[in-house]
Order: structure tokens, then sequence, then C-alpha cells
């Protein structure tokens, strides 16, 4: 249990990491590009930690989905981008594959 935290952390800081790219407008804005590299460090960091015992596939698999996720997400509410009907039905199927990948890693 304790590698699904360290991923879903990992998730959670890529998401940061990408919202702080975007913000840091090609690094010209110090503060979310410092953000960039410590949320982009921290993920990377985490995600080593959960493939210690977790399966590489699965835990890779799990980290970006949950940055795309994420991010999509993010996207559509901060920047206006587009939830058209096609876009909205992907990102379920990506979440719904992170959520079987969870579930089938039945020893951690």
């Amino acid at each position: 249990m304790t590698a699904w935290f360290f991923l879903f952390a990992a998730g959670f800081a890529e998401i940061i990491f990408v919202l702080s790219l975007k913000f840091s407008m090609g690094f010209t804005k110090l503060i979310p590009s410092l953000m960039t590299l410590v949320f982009g460090a921290g993920s990377f960091y985490l995600l080593t930690v959960a493939i210690k015992t977790l399966p590489l596939g699965t835990a890779y698999a799990v980290w970006t989905g949950m940055g795309l996720v994420g991010v999509a997400i993010l996207g559509i509410v901060i920047f206006k981008e587009s939830a058209d009907v096609p876009r909205l039905i992907s990102l379920v199927l990506v979440l719904a594959g992170i959520v079987g990948l969870k579930l089938t890693d039945i020893s951690h």
C-alpha cells in the first residue's frame, strides 16, 4: 500500500509540475520556474520509490495517466480548453485504465 501512496503522490506532483511549466512562460517567471524544477524532480523521485516494489509498466501507466487526466481536467477548468464529448470520453477511458491497473495489482 505504501508504494501506491508514493505513486499517487508522484502523479499529483506531476500535475503541479506541468501546470507550473505552463505558468513559467518558458522559464521567464521565477516562482513558477522554481516550482517546475522542484515538482518535476519530486515527481520523478516519488516514482522511483514506487517502482521499487510496483510493476514498472503498471506504475508508469498510472503515473502518466494521472498526469494526463489531471492536467486535461485543469486545462478545461483553468485555461478553458475544449470539453467536447469525445475528449471527455477519452479521459474517462484513461481513468478507467488507471483504476483497472490498481485493482489488478492485489499484491500491493
